[in-house]
């Protein structure tokens, strides 16, 4: 008698748009590519769908009535658990930075290609997948510091969990796993980033920037350090 496969889970993407014309042309793109796709038309709509249903990926406006998209994606990425997408029609760098740097794991300016979306979709949850396909239990630690993989928590020495976006947790992942050495701009665009999405040097710089200051400690030791014309070196060494 033949075994019966376990069926496979269609991710689940939400797309979070106050335009009803946009949202469900994307949940559109998104089913015939084999996603299982809803829709909200507001953060508190979204909350509700994600407490209901639960989501593999966000798909996020930047510009919306009530509560941004900005403001939603940081308080998520506080959570350091769904990935987000964030969509935008203000396409500077600028903004790029700012999407970035409060905790999105990519962003897109509007209007985008379906098929790229899709594909930076794709890639996001590949990564999101490789981050957590590693042995339960390991652990590596650092300077009184303690990065559970497993988990995605990084935990300071007086024992406080220290939220991290996706971005920042798989950067640093990148640094600890090869520790004490210059790493450049593109190596880290490539051990953190895949290299699969529009990422670029500047976002490298201010996700950087804002792992260092989570890692600070009064009186601590400088844990990354820029090389000047090379990139960035993780100065200690970890113990797994």
């Amino acid at each position: 008698m033949a075994l019966m496969s376990e069926p496979v889970l269609a991710p689940r993407v939400l797309i979070v748009d106050d335009d009803a014309t946009i949202r469900e042309g994307l949940v559109e793109v998104f089913e015939r590519a084999g996603f299982a796709a809803s829709s909200a038309g507001d953060v508190p709509s979204m909350e509700k769908a994600l407490a209901a249903r639960g989501a593999d990926l966000i798909v996020l406006d930047l510009m919306m009535p009530g509560e941004d998209g900005l403001s939603a994606c940081k308080r998520l990425s506080g959570k350091g658990r769904t990935p987000i997408i964030m969509l935008s029609a203000l396409g500077d760098d600028a903004d790029r930075i700012v999407g970035l740097e409060i905790g999105a794991d990519d962003y897109l300016a509007k209007p985008c290609n379906p098929r790229e979306l899709v594909a930076r979709a794709r890639a996001v949850l590949r990564r999101q997948k490789d981050a957590e396909a590693t042995p339960p239990g390991e652990q590596i630690r650092f300077a009184g510091f303690r990065l559970d993989i497993p988990r995605r928590e990084l935990v300071d020495p007086d024992d406080v969990v220290i939220a991290l976006s996706a971005g920042e947790f798989r950067l640093l992942r990148a640094f600890v796993e090869r520790p004490q050495r210059v790493l450049s701009r593109e190596q880290l665009l490539d051990y953190a980033f895949d290299n699969d999405s529009d990422v670029f040097d500047r976002a490298v710089d201010v996700q950087v920037s804002r792992l260092r200051k989570k890692l600070e400690r009064p009186g601590g030791i400088e844990i990354i350090r820029t090389v000047r014309g090379e990139g960035y070196l993780f100065a200690v060494k970890p113990v797994a």
